[in-house]
């Protein structure tokens, strides 16, 4: 199944859900997988392995961090060739004053926001989808 491209489609469509828990970045520089951990997604960097996981796997692991996240998914399916999705959120996000890290899956793409923050990140998005739900205004002749 291909992903929309249509920006206008993805932001009136993306329906953020936020998934319950706590997450947190953290890295293994070694980049072996610590025992008892289940990340959500990784990114190999020279350093190190990136996790990004729940913060109760990071506390049993002994793990270091210092940003807890809310995760929030958009539901719509993206391709990963579409253009704008990610500066439209990033624009309406930093225009609210919320820092935002992004992740794209095969499928959806992750917002990681500051966990207190998320609630209010969902409202954002919310209203951004609302605004894209309107007929675009019309254009007058030259």
């Amino acid at each position: 199944m291909t992903g929309e491209r249509d920006l206008r489609t993805l932001l009136r469509s993306m329906r953020p859900e936020v998934n319950p828990g706590r997450y947190v970045f953290t890295t293994v520089p070694d980049g072996g997988m610590p025992t008892g951990v289940t990340p959500v997604a990784t990114v190999a960097e020279h350093e190190g392995l990136t996790l990004v996981l729940p913060e109760a796997d990071a506390v049993a692991a002994g793990l270091a961090y210092d940003f807890v996240a809310g995760w929030i998914t958009l539901r719509v399916h993206s391709a990963l060739d579409a253009v704008g999705l990610t500066a439209a959120i990033s624009l309406a996000l930093t225009d609210a004053g919320v820092s935002c890290n992004m992740v794209a899956g095969y499928h959806h793409d992750h917002l990681f926001v500051p966990y207190a923050r998320a609630a209010e990140a969902v409202e954002v998005l919310e209203a951004l989808a609302a605004e894209c739900d309107q007929p675009p205004a019309p254009t007058r002749p030259a």
